[in-house]
């Protein structure tokens, strides 16, 4: 799904020389490279603070113990996604609200969110699913509106814009009360290990969130706030300093894969297509998903594994139906589109290194099988 190494073969000069520099230091902790990489995501992102910490579910984690959740607080967020959103609501003992999504972007339903606030409702947690960036305008509207926290979760859509009424445009994460992102090898800005951050333009809330992420601690051995350890390790920052530069790029290569793909798709009966906004960027393509209507998904995806094509489902089962998540407040009737998708969503290879030659196989195997 995702050739890593082709892409380590075209920057290894530049991670190695940056690897080197923290061996040669041996400031393997929040050591120089962690601090140029925080700068930079800050510029990159036109946001006045990253908080790099271990991984996307510690960020979304310590984003919300630094908004003074309490337990029983109801947080807001989509029933189609990968569970570490909800994950980390149950671990802080508040309540997930699952609600339903999109048809068109498969991203949280806006009157899902309305439906779904009570007088407990302190936070919604929208997640920029598969690379596109969720409703963020309307979602901050309704957030003002009830007086709500926004906590995006951009794990999967670094890179992207928001585009707003107004023309303007701004990077998705960057928009909520607080942001969160994972560096896992396989995200479009991935390290080669574990790795996070977390965003914010609130200078309060950058300044607990900081000392969330080391213990709670400010000054060595004074542990202001109830803390946990979550930091990025410098090798992990050293390779995202090698990469950031070529985010940008890295999103083109994708949006220009999909749309190759979307081409070869385009007016076949059993195939939807994500569609592909050629003036805002508002998807760069962490996933490329097909919805398969009327036809044998499960059939296509054992047709295309067998040709040597990796493809996958995201995601089969809904946070609703999950042993660890069901609870007696959720009813089948209030989730018809994700019921729906799960039965339809595949995602093909993405990313950086796709060629033309391995694009035309794969559609072409697609579409061998569909007829």
């Amino acid at each position: 799904m995702v050739d890593l190494k082709s892409q380590y073969e075209k920057i290894k000069d530049s991670v190695n020389v940056y690897i080197q520099e923290v061996l040669d230091t041996n400031t393997y902790i929040n050591g120089p490279q962690v601090h140029q990489f925080q700068k930079s995501l800050e510029e990159y992102l036109d946001v006045k603070h990253v908080i790099p910490c271990a991984n996307g579910t510690d960020a979304l984690q310590i984003a919300m113990m630094g908004l003074d959740l309490k337990p029983g607080d109801e947080v807001i967020t989509a029933d189609f996604t990968f569970a570490a959103t909800v994950e980390v609501i149950a671990l802080l003992q508040l309540t997930p609200v699952l609600v339903d999504v999109d048809m068109f972007n498969m991203n949280i339903s806006i009157e899902g969110i309305k439906k779904a606030i009570t007088p407990k409702t302190k936070a919604i947690v929208p997640v920029h699913l598969f690379g596109r960036a969720a409703n963020m305008e309307a979602i901050m509207a309704i957030a003002k509106e009830y007086k709500l926290y926004v906590i995006e979760d951009n794990a999967q859509a670094i890179g992207a814009n928001c585009k707003f009424s107004d023309g303007t445009k701004k990077k998705a994460g960057t928009i909520g009360h607080v942001g969160a992102t994972s560096f896992f090898p396989s995200k479009n800005l991935g390290c080669y290990g574990d790795g996070g951050a977390i965003f914010t333009n609130d200078d309060a809330l950058a300044h607990k969130l900081r000392g969330i992420v080391n213990h709670g601690m400010y000054e060595r051995y004074h542990h202001d706030v109830v803390g946990v350890n979550s930091r990025l390790d410098s090798i992990q920052a050293a390779v995202l300093n090698a990469k950031l530069p070529l985010l940008d790029e890295y999103s083109k290569a994708r949006q220009d894969a999909a749309r190759k793909y979307s081409t070869a798709f385009e007016g076949h009966k059993n195939i939807v297509a994500p569609s592909i906004c050629s003036i805002c960027d508002c998807h760069v393509f962490h996933q490329y998903t097909l919805r398969i209507i009327d036809a044998d998904r499960n059939g296509l995806m054992q047709h295309l594994l067998d040709k040597g094509i990796p493809c996958a489902i995201y995601y089969p089962i809904p946070l609703h139906s999950q042993k660890a998540y069901a609870d007696s407040r959720y009813k089948e009737e209030n989730f018809p589109v994700t019921n729906q998708l799960v039965t339809e969503v595949l995602s093909l290879p993405m990313h950086t290194e796709l060629d033309d030659e391995q694009i035309k196989f794969i559609t072409d195997s697609v579409l061998e099988y569909l007829g």
